[in-house]
């Protein structure tokens, strides 16, 4: 019996578990989001069945949406245990109330992601930039957190995944809505700039989780920009003989500037079977960044000379304000902020521009102009920073700037003038600046692609693309008392590399795997821990190999398999195994083996060999003399003196060398920044789920408000209607315009803060006056046109029945006279049965024509039928002819006793009536043939007695089998029975019978 833990499933049960693998992967969700994060914009890309890659629209049906939530405040402090929440506004709306409320406006929020409170020049940049917002320290992690005006001090702060996440629900409802009613989408494709760490990297991932979407892959900037690239395009393929293209992606946004170089190049590769094909490959040489360098950083620099001169103001200075008032007045940061973004935008197409502020800080106003001069003159210091991350990713890549086939630009902030300029100086070509892909919709275009190509669910052009890991990684350990180090993955490493990594340790160990972090200056770095790892049962493992199999300690190897993670990039353990070779017979084989036998494929060679068919003996042998068994081959007796089988010497031979291997079990600890713990994640999901609940409510209350105030109006409108007025007495109107008038004035008062119960009970209270006017206006409106198609309809049932009683005459008048010309015939003699008994006929070749009698017609109708049609036409007739008596005695405003309803249900009563009676009662079977046959006397009366029920059977059979050619009476065009809603007149239902009285004529005559 194999050990615990290491028993052998058996065959059946694992090809039950490969099946359901197989069919857990086909159930895959079919739609897939690709987002485009950035600092101040955020896009995304939709992917589904019948959307290929179309942009997401917001709400105000823009292609991209601001980088930005706010909350609107409620009247009174909202807490956690209230059912009502603070309105969430999201993008352009969200920066429309940063001027009223600079402190529950909440931007560019991606710069502080995983970044510690203290210490931090980016949190200490960003108060400088949002003095109105409150930054506060979370106790948990120690990051930063902002607490919010809206609630009260209580509250517990929001942290930036916590708001990051809240955007990103914006944006999964907005293409959810655009994917259609019922769809849910929760696949994504995230960008993120390349020099994000793991913890960075983390936070996107749990923003996400918290937002209910399951991240499939983090992609680079510059990678997604490649892949948008490379849909339209084929590349040489390098196996004959081609050249690979390498092209620089320049990513300068809102909060830093990155480079990117990448291969392109198309290749050859094994395809299914004896079959190659042609790919394109995509991968990540090189890459270099500035985090510093930006469009926030170029507004920076005009925030800070409009306030200069706003200070140096003849008005400022008369009233002595101070630059740092200024910069620390939230609602005045707001304003210059929001206008700086929009003069830097001018200057890209214009050489000046001015902006106005009224009452831009204690009721002083202020005019600013600024020409592109002055602005370059401002930012040359940064000017001069724009060519660093080219040549940064130049000599990561080891590339030469003049083997790059084009620089393609990405980004909002490469419109800027000078940005371009100091490209073009570095690359010292400037034809080699293209602007071939679209600079703001490349990077969520690829990663929507790549997302397609992840999925499962959609076929794709095969793109395969390669990213790299961006920083150094290494491992860390203690063995012996000493501490150890190794540098296993390079940064230009591509993701989803493997390495076997040997450690000497035979005791349970922990070891740290590390990113390299450099420093500002090329020579200063850090190691960051991104995963601790600790043994469990090394030392168990090794004890078993020892006493076991006797392995030596110094030949017992440790080894992990460490990988490049292909959906973050981070390192990650795959698995590890101790082992140690030993001398012994190989084992048997694995898993695969098993199911290999299973479907008869066998094992290793020479293990199965083809079954030969074994002649069966004449004569049963004895016991004794029992053929061998069919493993062993019949071969003649030898001699003592013979020399051995050499398949018998293989086998006594010494047994190899194996490697025993024990997989060993671990426990993997993310390191650096902490996330949240189980407790503190059940919070924030149940806070986001209290606001989603909220925002569900408040839009409910504002249908309800919308319904009630179109109503309103609508109903003073229908007041001065003439037919409303004819439709209703004095005393209706008076009350509804009383109750208009306290529904308005109510409205305007209390009612705007009235929930959606009140409301909807004074919408249900002033339509329970008007509605009851409405139905009679709308009957009064339907009943002509219904009475006159259901007069028609009566109209031509009564044509119909003259048909039916015509018919059912002329069917009785036939069966009368059927019935006298049979009672006039005589019948034959019968002979004796047993006269002729026994004696035998002799055969007779006289061919005679049997003459069967003439069959009469069969009737077309019934006096059931026209009893059936006679009766309903009679009963809705009457009900017809009692009800219009009925409405005309009555009133314009009162409740008419005949409703359009009720004469389409009389008109659909008779409709089903007539329908039956032509589709049921119309079918008229074909005429039997006269037929001529060769027939031979009977021998017997017992020969004749089976012949006719033989003849009766297949006269059955005849009959059945020709029942579904009945041929059908058909009226109107089409082979409808009446079209327009509209029965046949006597014309049509005559002709008709005509014309399938001849065409049964003809078919008895063939």
């Amino acid at each position: 019996m194999a050990p615990p833990g290491r028993r052998r499933l058996s065959t059946v049960a694992l090809i039950l578990g490969f099946l359901f693998l197989f069919s857990s992967t086909a159930s895959a969700a079919s739609a897939v989001l690709g987002i485009d994060l950035g600092t101040e914009y955020i896009k995304a890309a939709l992917v589904k069945p019948g959307i290929p890659l179309e942009i997401v629209l917001t709400k105000d049906s823009k292609r991209k949406e601001t980088a930005a939530v706010a909350f609107k405040p409620l009247k009174s402090t909202a807490t956690s245990s209230s059912s009502e929440f603070p309105e969430r506004l999201y993008g352009g709306d969200a920066l429309a109330l940063a001027a009223r409320f600079p402190g529950d406006v909440y931007p560019n929020l991606k710069p502080l992601l995983s970044v510690p409170f203290e210490g931090s020049t980016v949190v200490d940049e960003y108060k400088g930039r949002h003095p109105g917002l409150r930054l506060v320290k979370q106790k948990e992690r120690g990051t930063v957190g902002f607490r919010s005006q809206s609630f009260g001090e209580d509250e517990e702060p929001f942290s930036v995944e916590e708001l990051l996440a809240m955007e990103l629900q914006n944006i999964r409802g907005n293409a959810e809505v655009m994917a259609g009613k019922g769809s849910t989408i929760r696949d994504v494709v995230i960008t993120i700039p390349v020099f994000y760490t793991a913890s960075e990297k983390r936070a996107v991932e749990r923003a996400a989780d918290l937002a209910g979407l399951r991240v499939l892959a983090l992609v680079s900037d510059g990678l997604a920009v490649g892949l948008n690239y490379a849909t339209s395009r084929t590349f040489g393929v390098v196996n004959e003989g081609a050249k690979p293209e390498y092209h620089l992606i320049f990513d300068m946004g809102a909060s830093s500037t990155s480079a990117t170089v990448l291969r392109f190049q198309g290749k050859t590769v094994k395809d299914v079977g004896k079959f190659n094909k042609t790919i394109q490959e995509v991968s990540v040489m090189g890459t270099g960044w500035d985090r510093g360098l930006g469009g926030d950083a170029l507004n920076a620099v005009i925030v800070n000379n409009m306030i200069e001169e706003f200070v140096n103001s003849p008005k400022a200075k008369k009233a002595g304000f101070k630059q740092s008032g200024v910069r620390e007045h939230g609602r005045a940061a707001a304003k210059l902020w929001k206008e700086a973004e929009r003069v830097r935008q001018v200057l890209s197409a214009n050489t000046e521009t001015m902006a106005g502020f009224e009452g831009l800080y204690e009721d002083v106003d202020f005019r600013y102009k600024i020409t592109r001069g002055d602005f370059e003159a401002l930012t040359s210091s940064y000017a001069e920073r724009v060519a660093g991350p080219v040549q940064q990713a130049l000599d990561a890549a080891k590339v030469r700037m003049s083997d790059l086939d084009s620089l393609i630009l990405h980004g909002g902030a490469v419109r800027t003038p000078f940005v371009q300029k100091q490209l073009e100086k570095a690359l010292g070509d400037g034809g080699k600046i293209r602007s071939n892909v679209n600079a703001d919709e490349a990077a969520v275009f690829g990663a929507a692609f790549k997302g397609a190509g992840i999925s499962p669910s959609f076929r794709v052009k095969e793109i395969r693309a390669a990213e790299n890991a961006g920083y150094a990684v290494g491992a860390s350990w203690t063995v012996d008392g000493k501490s150890r180090q190794q540098k296993l993955f390079l940064p230009t490493s591509h993701v989803g590399a493997e390495k076997q990594v040997p450690f000497k340790n035979l005791d349970d160990f922990t070891f740290t795997l590390y990113q390299q972090i450099p420093g500002e200056s090329p020579s200063e770095s850090h190691d960051a821990s991104v995963l601790k790892v600790r043994t469990q049962n090394l030392t168990a493992s090794v004890t078993h190999l020892t006493e076991t199999f006797g392995c030596a300690s110094a030949d017992i190897s440790t080894k992990f398999a460490i990988r490049l993670s292909p959906d973050n990039g981070l390192p990650e353990v795959v698995q590890g195994s101790v082992s140690c070779e030993v001398e012994g017979v190989e084992k048997k084989g694995g898993v695969v083996d098993d199911v290999k036998g299973f479907f008869g494929f066998g094992g290793k060679k020479g293990d199965q060999q083809p079954l030969k068919e074994e002649p069966e003996p004449a004569d049963p042998q004895p016991a004794a003399s029992a053929k061998p068994s069919s493993k062993a081959k019949a071969k003649p007796k030898k001699k003592d003196t013979d020399v051995p089988d050499p398949e018998v010497a293989d086998k006594v031979k010494e047994p190899k060398k194996r490697t025993e291997v024990v997989h060993l079990s671990f426990v993997a600890e993310a390191e650096g920044l902490p996330d949240f713990s189980q407790a503190e994640l059940k919070r924030l999901k149940e806070r986001l789920a209290a606001f989603d609940s909220s925002d569900s409510s408040r839009r409910l209350r504002e249908e309800a408000l919308n319904t009630l105030e179109a109503f309103t109006y609508r109903s003073r409108d229908l007041l001065t209607e003439e037919t409303f007025k004819s439709l209703s007495t004095e005393d209706q109107r008076a009350k509804i315009e009383t109750t208009l008038h306290d529904v308005s004035e109510w409205l305007y008062g209390d009612g705007a803060d009235a929930d959606r119960d009140t409301l909807k009970s004074r919408l249900k209270e002033l339509r329970g006056l008007v509605d009851p006017v409405l139905k009679r206006k709308d009957e009064a409106l339907k009943r002509p046109e219904q009475i006159r198609l259901l007069n028609e309809a009566l109209n031509q049932t009564k044509n119909l029945i003259t048909v039916v009683r015509d018919q059912a005459e002329k069917a009785a008048a036939a069966s009368s006279t059927s019935t006298s010309a049979s009672s006039q015939t005589t019948p034959a003699p019968s002979a004796n049965d047993d006269d002729f008994a026994g004696l035998d006929d002799e055969p007779s070749t006289t061919s005679t024509a049997s003459t069967e009698p003439k069959t009469p017609d069969i009737p077309t109708y019934t006096p059931e039928d026209l009893t059936e049609i006679t009766s309903v036409y009679d009963s809705i007739q009457d009900w017809l002819t009692t009800k219009l008596a009925e409405q005309e005695k009555l009133p314009e405003f009162e409740d008419p006793v005949m409703l359009a309803a009720d004469i389409d249900s009389k008109a659909k009563q008779l409709n089903k009536v007539v329908m039956d009676l032509l589709q049921k009662k119309m079918r008229v079977p074909p005429k039997p043939k006269t037929s001529s046959k060769t027939k031979t006397k009977s021998k017997s009366k017992s020969k004749k007695v089976k012949s006719t029920t033989s003849a009766a059977k297949a006269k059955a059979t005849d009959t059945d089998a020709s029942s579904d050619d009945i041929p059908v009476m058909e009226f109107g065009e089409g082979g409808k029975m009446w079209g327009g809603g509209k029965m046949p007149s006597k014309e049509e239902v005559l002709e008709a019978i005509e014309l399938q009285k001849a065409k049964d004529k003809e078919h008895d005559e063939l």
